[in-house]
C-alpha cells in the first residue's frame, strides 16, 4: 500500500514537472504537482488509505527539510543584511497576502459547512 500512495505523489510530481517544462515556466513542477493532487483529492471527495499511509510516513522526515534553508540563511548572511530592507518587504507582502487568504477561504469553509448542516 506505500508503494502505491508513494506512486501517486510521484506521479503528481512528474505531472507538475512535465507541465513545467511544457506549458508554464514561472512556476515550479512541485508546486503544479501539488496542486494537481489537490484538485484531484477535491475531485474524489476523500483520501485514501495507501496515499494517506505515504504522506503520514513523509511527514516524519518534514525536518531535514528544513536543514538546507538554514544552512543557506547561514552562509549567506551578508548577502540578505545588505538586502535587508528588500526581504523584509517580501516577508511582510507574503504574511498579509497569505492572511487575506487564508481568511477568505475559513469564510467559504465556515458557510459551505453551514448550508451542509442546514440540510439537503
Amino acid at each position: 500500500m506505500l508503494l502505491r500512495g508513494l506512486s501517486w505523489l510521484v506521479l503528481c510530481q512528474l505531472l507538475g514537472t512535465a507541465l513545467n517544462v511544457l506549458f508554464l515556466p514561472m512556476l515550479p513542477g512541485p508546486i503544479l504537482g501539488m496542486l494537481l493532487l489537490f484538485g484531484a483529492l477535491l475531485l474524489r471527495g476523500r483520501v485514501d488509505e495507501p496515499l494517506r499511509l505515504a504522506s503520514s510516513s513523509l511527514l516524519s522526515y518534514l525536518p531535514l527539510l528544513l536543514v538546507p534553508p538554514a544552512v543557506g540563511v547561514m552562509a549567506y548572511a551578508a548577502s540578505i543584511a545588505a538586502n535587508f530592507w528588500a526581504v523584509v518587504g517580501s516577508l511582510v507582502l507574503s504574511l498579509l497576502l497569505s492572511l487575506v487568504f487564508a481568511g477568505w477561504l475559513m469564510q467559504v469553509l465556515i458557510n459551505r459547512q453551514q448550508r451542509r448542516q442546514e440540510g439537503p
